[in-house]
């Protein structure tokens, strides 16, 4: 294994030696890249697999060479290698036809997961990675070991890994293509980020009392996951950031390695937050025990497939048409009130439910005090989601719209399916959502306390860039692709899509 992994690490320094001078190319890619993204919202371009045809004559230099030496005997033995790296996998996907060719952006990121990758194949034994063989304590809490016995800090010889970018660029993508090439044996989780912080909660619910829980909760952490990748990592709730120095000083301390998506770099998260003086010296930790890499692109891949398929209806008048589509999803049962347990004891109230379908109007799931806790307990008891009512937000709702925010990211982290009524397609239910760059240049005196150009325009940071995933995710979850994949997951059929006349979709 560690030679097949020298072989690539040699591989990988030639091409990034190779990819040097190469600007001008990488920047007819990105031209092309706009191009495409521009053709797309005028009509569909279908499956990503089609659309590899039309860039195919945009390859990157790095990806080239990858090809054209990754064609040799020798590469062929090592890509039959298992756990050869996520960059062998990414060249086998691209071979397939399963990813888009030429994106130099996301050939600059798999490079660094293959170095990552490199890197902890090397420290195996030094970072602790095999599950059977890193601890002689099997049997007994790690935590409560570590209160019997002070263990000195364990700081891992590996950098951990932080990509940060735009909305669809594919970091959540690659970060699940290298975890997947990690060794079965190796401790680590993948979760995304509103659930880690959900569990982390509860579990120091579990143990107050102590003198420092969050030592105790690091340490729970650390015995069950070495690596862990985090997805969609950004704060806005007050009480994570309050915590999240102490604990990850305490999970770096204990030998974790972090690998991280995010749309904001480092230096932004949190931007504009309450007592954000205190959460900076997280930021300072972040940067020392992982290296911080963009991930650009021209290309929202979410929205490459073919949208406008789904259930999205917008207007008023398709509260009934929604109503009519639950009932023919779930069939002859009759839907009830039901209730969901979710942590801590809290229980969510579902108007009506049947089927693993639940109906909520918008104001029960989003203007009421419900959180990222209360969303994925739903969704641990049901696949489809119909909401009616969604309105344009701005800053008379800015609350809901950050629920909302949050809805969307735990039903797509869930795989679940929407159906909705609202008042407009989603890139306009957004439009008054603006951040204060945006604001400035469309009317230089709109501030956060001056508004006087339009009585509700929310000027935001953290929710003016969190429309634009969720703008994006919105489309990709009513695309073909999307509910083919969920009818391939529920084995059941997607009634009602295949007439396009049912679809309102703007």
């Amino acid at each position: 294994m560690r030679s097949v992994v020298r072989s690539l690490r040699q591989l990988r320094r030639f091409t990034q030696h190779h990819a040097e001078g190469h600007s001008s190319i990488n920047k007819l890619i990105r031209q092309q890249n706009a191009l495409i993204l521009s053709s797309s919202t005028s009509r569909s371009l279908g499956t990503i697999r089609h659309h590899h045809n039309e860039v195919r004559g945009f390859v990157s230099p790095g990806v080239d060479l990858l090809r054209s030496m990754f064609s040799t005997a020798t590469a062929d033995s090592i890509r039959d290698v298992p756990g050869g790296g996520p960059m062998v996998e990414y060249e086998k996907r691209i071979a397939s036809g399963d990813l888009v060719d030429g994106d130099s952006f996301q050939v600059d990121t798999i490079q660094q997961l293959q170095r990552l990758y490199e890197d902890l194949v090397e420290n195996e034994e030094a970072c602790q990675l095999d599950r059977y063989q890193s601890s002689e304590k099997s049997g007994r809490s790690r935590w409560l070991w570590t209160r019997l016995i002070t263990q000195p800090s364990t700081y891992a010889p590996v950098k951990g890994l932080y990509l940060y970018g735009g909305v669809g660029t594919g970091k959540t993508m690659l970060m699940d293509l290298f975890y997947e090439q990690l060794p079965a044996n190796w401790r680590k989780k993948r979760i995304h980020f509103h659930d880690f912080m959900l569990n982390v909660h509860s579990r120091l619910q579990m143990h107050k009392g102590v003198s420092d829980p969050l030592d105790v909760v690091a340490a729970e952490i650390s015995d069950e996951a070495i690596i862990l990748c985090l997805d969609e990592f950004m704060v806005t709730d007050v009480a994570d950031a309050m915590i999240l120095n102490r604990l990850f000083r305490h999970l770096f301390s204990k030998g974790v390695i972090l690998v991280s998506t995010s749309n904001r770099a480092p230096d932004q998260l949190y931007e504009g937050g309450l007592q954000r003086n205190l959460f900076l010296p997280f930021i300072d930790t972040l940067k020392e025990r992982c290296i911080a890499h963009p991930i650009g692109s021209a290309v929202d891949y979410r929205q490459l497939g073919s949208a406008e398929e789904g259930f999205y209806f917008v207007g008023k008048q398709c509260s009934t048409v929604l109503k009519q589509k639950f009932q023919s999803l779930i069939g002859v049962e009759e839907p009830t009130p039901q209730t969901v347990e979710v942590v801590m004891g809290r229980k969510l109230q579902v108007p009506l439910g049947a089927n693993g379908c639940a109906y909520f109007p918008f104001e029960d799931l989003c203007d009421r005090p419900l959180g990222a806790a209360d969303y994925f307990g739903l969704f641990k008891r049901f696949h489809t989601l119909a909401i009616d009512g969604v309105p344009k937000f701005g800053y008379h709702n800015r609350t809901a719209a950050y629920r909302f925010v949050t809805l969307v990211d735990v039903m797509y982290e869930n795989k679940a399916r929407l159906l909705c009524t609202a008042e407009a397609a989603p890139i306009e239910i957004f439009e008054n959502i603006v951040t204060v760059a945006e604001a400035q240049k469309s009317s230089p005196r709109s501030s956060r306390s001056q508004r006087s150009d339009d009585p509700d325009l929310c000027v935001d940071n953290e929710l003016g860039f969190a429309k634009d995933r969720t703008i994006s995710r919105l489309t990709e979850l009513n695309s073909r692709e999307y509910l083919e994949d969920f009818e391939e997951k529920w084995r059941q059929p997607l009634q009602g899509v295949d007439n396009g006349a049912d679809v309102v979709l703007a």
